[in-house]
């Protein structure tokens, strides 16, 4: 399990393709802290370190997740927001995130608000937002400040725009984002009631 607060941006150094898996290594500070078979959070997505060589560790997308992210978009360089499993005897300073990403979403317009940042996402999945719910964008908890049918927005502060993805996003980018794990639960449990 994950709280969606980001420790550190990863750089990918290499993209290997094998049968229908990709292979990503990257690097990052807290490398030597790092256990193969440990879950690691990249832009919001759980994967599987499976190898650890220096500075660099490895981890491996199957087809599955390759279809519901954005991993097959990415490039030697880019940087990924990383987060480690939460600790149980941590604070719980986020909200409750899988590393499950749900869908891809679009940013729609990023707009500057004298001191903090505006971005909006559309999506086209049925799941929903609500107004001051949690969202995942890219693995980061967020607050949903504008919600709408199939578009929401949030608002980062600076700290979180300098140390993330969000300094780097541009319109049109793709984004992973996982909903809130309560709400999809109500809105099932909704459904099968009628």
């Amino acid at each position: 399990m994950f709280t969606g607060i980001i420790e550190e941006l990863g750089e990918i150094k290499q993209i290997e393709h094998e049968g229908s898996n990709i292979h990503f290594t990257l690097s990052c500070a807290f490398t030597k802290e790092l256990k193969v078979d440990q879950s690691l959070a990249h832009n919001g997505v759980c994967l599987t370190v499976v190898q650890i060589d220096g500075e660099d560790y490895t981890v491996t997308a199957i087809d599955e997740t390759l279809k519901k992210t954005d991993l097959s978009e990415w490039k030697v360089g880019r940087k990924v927001n990383l987060e480690r499993c939460m600790p149980a005897n941590g604070r719980f300073d986020g909200h409750i995130v899988q590393g499950h990403v749900d869908t891809i979403a679009t940013c729609e317009s990023i707009t500057e608000k004298d001191g903090s940042w505006e971005f909006r996402f559309s999506y086209t999945s049925d799941d929903i937002t609500v107004e001051k719910g949690s969202i995942t964008v890219n693995g980061a908890s967020l607050t949903v400040v504008d919600s709408k049918d199939k578009s929401f927005a949030v608002h980062i502060i600076p700290y979180t725009y300098d140390h993330t993805v969000f300094h780097q996003m541009k319109v049109g980018d793709k984004v992973n984002i996982e909903f809130d794990i309560i709400g999809k639960y109500i809105a099932k449990i909704m459904k099968q009631r009628g």
